[in-house]
């Protein structure tokens, strides 16, 4: 019979080196704070795709002229005060080329001069305007398009573009052949016109590194400091209701001290990671909040396992201590838990070493969320469970759970 490891000599030993530890990120937290991140702080975001100019309008002219694209063509229209409205529609199927709707514009349009970039047979349909710049004034109206052997750009890329920038971040959109990017700056409260400054800090770079003619703004928005901090409320509230259906689904399925144990055990796996973020100054964004929940269900797995072979053990050893029947299981499913845990964290070291920014993180706190988790397991909620329980043995827990007996009434 394999030898029983005896996890709870250590209970009282485990509890006061994770309060240790939790109190030292309590600590941490008043004195050095939280590094948080874009997504909770007040700044910058800007909508950017790497494609280059098929075509520049300019405009010289006391008339307001405005750019519009649809699905069936690109409409200019002429807003005239001493005249009425005048709208040109140039289709898809009528003007085909760049070509061709560049010159109609020009003898269409007095005032309006054109330069083309692309070639002139490309496709007008394969063409995209921004909404940052739909009027045309003096200077370059730009339109863009994607060739189709352009080679992707991926967001290392952009990061090194943007080096000079203190405390970007740089995140892909959609596929990589379609080179869009979401470019984040936080706002540190030092700038007098934060929105027009912080945008200058990313144009410049972008204009430095790839030329104006290469790249379109799709869109920008700048978060205040209020939403920013809704944000970071949302994500504890979300924390918080997620160990509180748990703790429901395991009151549920097991008893209020194994459910409480399990609760317990994932408070300690969410202190201890977010004592690893602030002495560490990683940053917290919604990654982090996603590896946070990710551990959490995960953790709670692994408690369940561990409860589901105490229940079975109590009624195989009804008259073996609570503590010893918690022993055995633990040492039954330990290896269970070692293949499954190291299977895991290969995959997240792997995630560690080749990919770099928010994923590199997403990775290390994987790692450390769960190595916390198979310790608060066996440590946490085993101590809890035998601190609400005494020193009662197995059999009296099928006692209390046992149904009670209809008493006989004798006619």
């Amino acid at each position: 019979m394999k030898k029983t490891i005896k996890f709870s000599k250590l209970f009282g030993v485990m509890v006061l080196v994770s309060s240790a530890l939790i109190i030292s990120g309590l600590v941490g937290l008043f004195t050095k704070g939280i590094n948080f991140g874009i997504d909770f702080q007040a700044g910058f975001i800007e909508k950017v795709r790497f494609a280059p100019s098929a075509f520049i309008l300019t405009y010289d002219g006391e008339k307001n002229i405005q750019v519009a694209q649809n699905s069936q063509g690109i409409d200019v229209t002429i807003i005239s005060v001493d005249t009425e409205n005048k709208v040109l529609s140039f289709k898809y199927s009528e003007y085909p080329t760049v070509g061709q709707f560049v010159e109609a514009v020009q003898q269409q349009i007095e005032g309006v001069k054109a330069k083309i970039l692309a070639k002139a047979d490309t496709a007008l349909q394969s063409v995209f305007i921004t909404s940052e710049t739909s009027r045309l004034t003096t200077e370059p109206f730009r339109a863009h398009y994607i060739p189709g052997q352009i080679q992707p750009i991926d967001a290392d890329e952009v990061r090194h573009a943007l080096a000079s920038v203190p405390s970007v971040s740089v995140q892909q959109v959609g596929e990589a052949r379609d080179r869009m990017f979401q470019i984040r700056l936080p706002d540190n409260g030092t700038y007098t016109n934060a929105n027009t400054e912080l945008r200058a800090l990313i144009n410049t770079a972008l204009v430095a590194a790839y030329e104006a003619d290469n790249f379109a703004v799709l869109s920008t928005d700048f978060v205040g400091s209020r939403f920013s901090g809704s944000l970071a409320l949302q994500a504890v509230v979300l924390v918080i209701m997620a160990l509180l259906l748990i703790f429901i689904y395991a009151l549920i399925r097991f008893r209020w001290t194994f459910a409480l144990g399990a609760v317990l055990a994932l408070v300690h796996d969410v202190l201890i990671m977010i004592t690893f973020i602030v002495w560490t100054q990683m940053e917290f964004n919604s990654t982090t909040i996603a590896a946070i929940l990710t551990i959490v269900g995960y953790s709670i797995n692994d408690t369940v396992v561990v409860f589901d072979r105490i229940r079975e053990n109590i009624r195989l050893n009804p008259k073996l201590s609570l503590v010893d029947v918690l022993d055995l299981a633990q040492t039954e499913v330990l290896s269970r838990t070692i293949i499954t845990t190291v299977t895991t964290m290969l995959a997240a070291v792997s995630l560690y070493v080749f990919t770099s920014g928010n994923m590199k993180d997403f990775a290390l706190a994987l790692l450390v969320g769960m190595t916390s988790g198979v310790y608060s397991t066996i440590y946490i909620a085993g101590a809890c469970i035998t601190f609400f329980s005494g020193k009662k043995r197995a059999g009296d827990l099928l006692l209390n759970n046992a149904p009670k007996a209809t008493p006989e009434v004798t006619v």
